[in-house]
C-alpha cells in the first residue's frame, strides 16, 4: 500500500508557490489555461522510486486528478509509468516541474541507498545501512523517506532521541572513566543504547562496554582487528563503521565485522531522470 506524503499540504503548497509565485505567465498568455490534458511521468533511468506520493498530491492541490502507478520503494526499469494526472493545462503546468524535481531528487537518494544496502548484504546478510542526518537543510522528512525507500534505516533523526558520545563530548568529562560514563548514561536513559564514536582501535577497547562502537574512518582491516579483539573478550557491542561508506566498500566493511554501516553518500547522489510526457 502506498505510503502517505511525508510533507503536509502546507509544505507542498510552499514548493508549488516557490515555482509559480504569481501565476504561469506563458500558459496564461497563450490562452490555453482551461484546456484539458494529461501528464505522465516515466522512469528514464533505472531507479528506486521515491516521492511519488508527494508528487501526486501536488497535482491534486493544483486541481488535477492524479494517480500513483509505482509507489515509493519500487524498483523501476526505464519506461516504467510512475504517475499520471489529468486536468487543465494550468493545473498540469503548475505541478509539472516541482513534482518532477522532487521525484528525481528523492529517487537519487533512494537508488544510491539501495546500492549500498545490496553491497552490505553481500558482505553479511545481517548488515544494516543507516543514513546520517547530513541532509540538505530543510529536507529531512524527504531524505528519511528516501533512505527508507532504498531499504536503509536512519542513524539519527536528530539529537533528541539517541545517545551518541563523540570525542567532542568527552572533552568536557575530565578524568571520568569510560565505564562510569557508560553506567551513568544507562541510569539516566535506561531505555536507550549508548553509542560511542571512536577514532582508533585503542579507543575502541577503552569504550568496549558501550552498546555500540562507531568506528570513525577505520579501514576494513582495522574493523576486522577490532572485531577479533572484541570476540576474544566476549564483547556483545555492535560495531558500526562510519566515514566514507559507499557502494564500492560496503561489502568489505560488512565482511570485516561491521553490522551497521553509517553513510552520508546517498545525500550526495545525483538525481535520477524522470521523463514527463503531455497528452491531449
Amino acid at each position: 500500500m502506498p505510503t502517505p506524503p511525508v510533507l503536509s499540504d502546507h509544505e507542498l503548497h510552499q514548493l508549488l508557490n516557490e515555482d509559480v509565485p504569481f501565476g504561469d505567465l506563458t500558459t496564461e498568455s497563450l490562452g490555453i489555461a482551461a484546456r484539458t490534458g494529461q501528464i505522465r511521468f516515466f522512469a528514464r533511468d533505472p531507479m528506486v522510486v521515491c516521492g511519488v506520493e508527494e508528487a501526486v498530491r501536488m497535482f491534486q492541490l493544483c486541481g488535477a486528478e492524479a494517480q500513483i502507478r509505482a509507489a515509493s520503494g519500487t524498483q523501476a526499469a526505464p519506461e516504467t509509468l510512475l504517475l499520471e494526472a489529468r486536468g487543465s493545462a494550468s493545473a498540469l503546468h503548475r505541478g509539472w516541474k516541482a513534482a518532477q524535481t522532487l521525484m528525481e531528487w528523492c529517487a537519487g537518494i533512494a537508488t544510491r541507498a539501495a546500492d549500498i544496502v545490496a553491497a552490505a548484504c553481500r558482505g553479511h546478510p545481517d548488515a544494516m545501512v543507516a543514513g546520517t542526518r547530513k541532509n540538505v537543510p530543510g529536507t529531512r522528512h524527504l531524505a528519511v523517506k528516501s533512505f527508507k525507500a532504498g531499504g536503509a534505516v536512519m542513524h539519527r533523526n536528530g539529537l533528541s532521541e539517541t545517545l551518541l558520545v563523540f570525542a567532542e563530548h568527552r572533552l568536557f568529562l575530565g578524568d571520568e572513566p569510560p565505564t562510569e560514563t557508560i553506567a551513568r548514561l544507562h541510569r539516566q536513559c535506561p531505555e536507550k543504547r549508548v553509542v560511542v564514536e571512536v577514532n582508533t582501535p585503542e579507543e575502541a577497547l577503552r569504550w568496549a562496554d558501550a552498546d555500540v562502537l562507531q568506528l570513525e574512518k577505520f579501514s576494513p582491516q582495522a574493523v576486522a582487528e577490532v572485531a577479533t579483539a572484541f570476540a576474544a573478550r566476549g564483547s556483545t557491542a555492535v560495531l558500526a563503521a562510519a566515514g566514507g561508506i559507499n557502494a564500492s566498500n560496503a561489502e568489505d566493511y560488512a565482511r570485516a565485522g561491521a553490522r551497521l554501516l553509517v553513510t552520508t553518500a546517498p545525500h550526495l547522489a545525483p538525481p535520477r531522470d524522470v521523463q514527463v510526457r503531455f497528452y491531449l
